[in-house]
């Protein structure tokens, strides 16, 4: 079995999975501890390490593009793939709220507003198109994608040369994801609960970060409708 095999077979069996450990915790589950259960995870890049980073990296980015599952900075901001089967359930009951694309920061909603033109783009591009360039926009920009990547609303999706580094190429959900959005409006809320119960059980990382998004859509639209 590939690599690529083994990971997408991985992150279907557990739901969710980070890229790499927290501080080398047992939990939350990470494709590093499936690969290499007994091995700690040290940042060595030098050709005197044993390239573990190196490849787990380059299995990172050949995986984003893989629509067999999701990737995404979610947990934590943390590099995460999700199996389509959750990330299906996760994002019916945010869009069950009527609220999954409700009150967003400026910042966010100008960068949505351009991955639903064009999707993916490159980092450098999409700074450049909401004028969130430069070092003093950087956390505003940096905000903004957290709330889209937390809602589900956005895709990491490959890598894209971006001057001496290379930078995410990320695009809107429904366009890089366009079944997966339409199967979320349709998919029966209770079996979509039931699956995230199965998959990303309460107590978990994966959940507790799960439920403080939904009770925080929750309480926008609940406030919303009582303003009325």
């Amino acid at each position: 079995m590939s690599k690529i095999s083994a990971a997408i077979k991985a992150v279907n069996t557990n739901g969710a999975l980070l890229v790499f450990p927290v501080n080398n915790k047992p939990t939350p589950n990470s494709i590093w501890s499936e690969f290499y259960p007994r091995t700690k995870l040290k940042w060595e890049w030098d050709d005197n390490g044993d390239q573990k980073v190196f490849k787990m990296w380059q299995l990172m980015k050949e995986l984003s593009t893989n629509k067999d599952v999701v990737y995404s900075k979610w947990l934590g901001g943390r590099a995460t793939f999700f199996s389509r089967d959750l990330f299906v359930a996760m994002l019916a009951l945010f869009k069950k709220t009527g609220g999954i694309a409700f009150k967003l920061s400026l910042q966010a909603k100008a960068l949505l507003s351009e991955l639903e033109s064009d999707s993916p783009l490159s980092t450098r591009d999409l700074k450049k198109l909401t004028g969130l360039q430069g070092k003093d926009n950087e956390s505003a920009y940096n905000r903004g994608m957290k709330e889209l990547f937390g809602r589900l609303l956005i895709v990491g999706f490959g890598e894209v040369e971006d001057g001496a580094f290379p930078s995410l190429a990320v695009g809107a959900t429904q366009h890089i994801y366009e079944d997966l959005w339409i199967e979320a409006s349709d998919l029966n809320i209770e079996l979509a609960q039931k699956r995230i119960d199965q998959l990303i059980p309460k107590g978990t990382e994966f959940r507790k970060f799960f439920d403080r998004i939904m009770a925080g859509l929750q309480n926008q639209t609940s406030v919303s409708v009582r303003s009325k």
